[in-house]
């Protein structure tokens, strides 16, 4: 009998020795953490040239709403919209019957200042009368060159007509000018800079113009003001930028990006495949190889050159970093580095 129930407790040790043997290889087995293989390659300073896009609508050098100073009828309108015009060309001519009232008005008082000058003179008027006179004269005569003007709008530049706003025979009212006439030889575009580069921008460096209406084509232009003042919200400050456009192609209105060149600086430069992107946030992140380990160092980068990164900090001179298996990496891990 005792023999029988020592059979039957032998396979059951055998089995729980066979499992804790089992367990313990497996512990050993758990114990050895197989290192990430990864691929580095050792980032340094160069020149790196500081070139900043900025978007700008163009706009004419000068614009200029044309219109007499009271409603009045347009008598006869003179030229149409893409017209050139040249400074003082007549552009419109109006209803000169105020005009004329007034120059009768005028020639009648120039008689009477003449009859109480002479009178005046041989003491046969007073000196406030005469006084009185001579002012009526000169509001008269200041009436009619204003009438004479607006009875004759010229255009006061050289230009293009890019506005006509009534027709002939229309009542000018006041709610919108007859013409308007822009100067598109130059155009000027409005750019905000970041305060950063407030001490490179100075006026008169050249600046590349690209149009999206001409695909690649550069437009050359030049910094014609630069604005004294920071804008403390957006931490910009205003530029207008040039162009000459003597062949007129450059027109009001287009879309352009300006780019702007601000020296070179000394910075590293690294691999796009060495940058990782923050799951949830803008930040970038690079894993960079010391004494066997990888460290996460956030990076700020600056411009992009085909497949390098400009690093404006976070990394240095000489830094190893990773470019290949970041995936499976975390901060502090034992890396297997391989060619």
């Amino acid at each position: 009998m005792k023999t029988s129930k020592m059979l039957k407790v032998i396979p059951v040790a055998c089995i729980a020795f066979l499992m804790s043997c089992a367990g313990e290889k497996a512990n050993e087995n758990t114990t050895e953490v197989e290192k990430v293989k990864v691929k580095l390659e050792t980032v340094h300073l160069q020149d790196v040239e500081q070139i900043a896009e900025f978007t700008a609508t163009v706009t004419a050098n000068i614009t200029n709403a044309i219109a007499p100073q009271s409603p009045v009828r347009i008598e006869k309108l003179h030229v149409e919209v893409g017209d050139q015009v040249r400074a003082g060309q007549l552009l419109a001519t109006m209803d000169a019957t105020n005009l004329q009232q007034t120059k009768i008005q005028m020639e009648n008082q120039e008689v009477e200042f003449k009859r109480i000058d002479e009178l005046y003179k041989v003491g046969g008027a007073s000196k406030s009368a005469w006084d009185g006179q001579k002012t009526a004269l000169e509001v008269s005569r200041t009436v009619y060159k204003n009438l004479q003007e607006n009875s004759q709008l010229t255009s006061p530049i050289s230009g293009i007509v890019t506005a006509r706003n009534y027709d002939n025979g229309d009542m000018y009212s006041g709610a919108l000018a007859v013409y308007t006439v822009e100067q598109i030889n130059p155009v000027k575009l409005m750019i905000n800079v970041s305060e950063t580069y407030f001490q490179y921008v100075k006026k008169g460096m050249e600046v590349d113009v690209r149009l999206d209406v001409y695909g690649d084509e550069v437009f050359k232009g030049k910094v014609h003001l630069v604005y004294p003042t920071i804008d403390p919200a957006t931490r910009t400050f205003p530029v207008e930028v040039r162009i000459a456009n003597t062949d007129q192609r450059v027109r009001p209105g287009m879309f352009a990006r300006v780019i702007v060149s601000f020296g070179t600086l000394n910075h590293v430069v690294i691999p796009d495949q060495a940058v990782v992107k923050q799951a949830g946030s803008g930040d970038r992140y690079v894993y960079v190889h010391r004494n066997g380990k990888v460290s996460y160092e956030k990076v700020e980068l600056g411009r992009r050159m085909d497949n390098r990164y400009e690093v404006n900090s976070g990394v240095n001179d000489g830094d190893q970093v990773v470019i290949t298996g970041q995936s499976r990496l975390t901060n502090g891990s034992e890396v297997e580095v391989v060619k």
